[in-house]
């Protein structure tokens, strides 16, 4: 019997919480499949810092290394400098790892959950290929004169060929098993396509990213491409969702338009991510935040969690228990159990937990039976 070792670092806030409800589903999918977890839990965090004034220190960095996944709650503490904690922990796994694709799944699993008019399932299911080490985020700057009237902040956004090719490769491999799955599954009427979105028109080292895709779309040739410049993407997610496939895009251009992203499919609440580097350890999290004023309230919605789960087990080639928990949350959403993904539902965190493993379960059970 398969066992993967699973670090979780439950963080803050509503951190904790959700990341319980992740666990919680994945022990049940382990049961269904037939492998098993040995979970590393990690204390640091912002709660962590305030009572020790510990960040995470290169030793375990070195100890992830060797786990197969990390899980992910959620970082933040309004009585820690932003960004402190944030940089140690999310920015240490993501450099420290060396995962350079950041992915995020846009998809709408029922219409009362999208707030665009006349927008349903079938218009919404993208996926985000975010550039993951570099850019803007690469934290290379600083201040000059800081706190007087002669202050300069300077931050450089780094690119580099290895960087942009990578990611441009990642986004083409998934639009070519995406198109694949599509036709496996009769729907072959959606073509594969991959969308780079930069600002190239702007920010002229951008060409880097342009001559990177071109490179890349060369060993694609089944491929559509396709090209927006970040604003004109807003534009086009919100008036056209359908039109994407998979995007690839800058480190911080990925950050913004998966946020608008989260938003059509239906909230924070319900939106994951995977921080990846492929065949290495990679990390994966709701996207949302640690939402301190919902703490200990047992009201924040565990999907995103629990979707990350799902991701993992994808990535660690479960991909039988990463489609059950997929189905079941698809299932939670379309059955109207569910009037939003937010903490606004009126269902405690731990409830919703229990419905997803209740569908996992029954599921099982219907197959075993039939």
């Amino acid at each position: 019997m398969t066992t993967y070792r699973i670090g979780v670092i439950p963080g803050d806030g509503i951190g904790p919480e959700v990341a319980a409800e992740g666990v919680k589903v994945l022990t049940a999918s382990a049961e269904l499949e037939g492998f098993q977890t040995e979970l590393v839990e990690y204390e640091y965090g912002s709660d962590h810092y305030l009572k020790t004034g510990e960040l995470v220190p290169e030793s375990v960095i070195e100890e992830w290394r060797g786990l197969d996944a990390v899980l992910l709650g959620a970082i933040g503490h309004p009585d820690v400098e932003p960004g402190l904690v944030e940089r140690s922990v999310i920015l240490g796994l993501r450099f420290g790892l060396d995962l350079y694709v950041n992915l995020r799944p846009i998809k709408l699993y029922s219409e009362h959950l999208c707030p665009l008019k006349d927008k349903g399932p079938s218009d919404i299911e993208f996926v985000v290929v975010r550039e993951n080490t570099e850019g803007l985020y690469a934290q290379i700057g600083g201040h000059l004169k800081k706190d007087t009237p002669d202050e300069v902040a300077l931050v450089n956004g780094l690119y580099t060929w290895k960087g942009c090719e990578r990611a441009c490769r990642y986004a083409f491999e998934l639009a070519r098993k995406r198109g694949r799955d599509r036709e496996a599954a009769g729907n072959p009427d959606r073509p594969a396509r991959v969308t780079l979105v930069d600002k190239a028109n702007a920010i002229r080292p951008h060409d880097l990213w342009t001559r990177a895709y071109e490179y890349v779309a060369r060993d694609f040739p089944e491929i559509e491409t396709d090209h927006a410049y970040v604003d004109a993407c807003c534009m086009w997610m919100v008036k056209n969702p359908e039109w994407f496939d998979v995007i690839v895009t800058t480190n911080l251009f990925g950050d913004i338009i998966t946020d608008l992203g989260a938003m059509l499919q239906g909230g924070m609440g319900i939106a994951a991510s995977g921080n990846i580097h492929p065949g290495r350890t990679s990390m994966f999290e709701p996207v949302h935040g640690s939402a301190p004023k919902y703490t200990g309230q047992n009201v924040a919605c565990p999907l995103g969690a629990i979707s990350a789960t799902s991701m993992m087990l994808d990535f660690l080639g479960e991909a039988s228990g990463a489609q059950r928990i997929e189905r079941a949350v698809g299932d939670l959403l379309q059955s109207g159990d569910v009037p939003s993904a937010d903490a606004r539902s009126g269902i405690a965190t731990s409830e919703m937990g229990d419905m997803v493993v209740s569908r996992l379960v029954g599921a099982a059970a219907g197959q075993a039976s039939s």
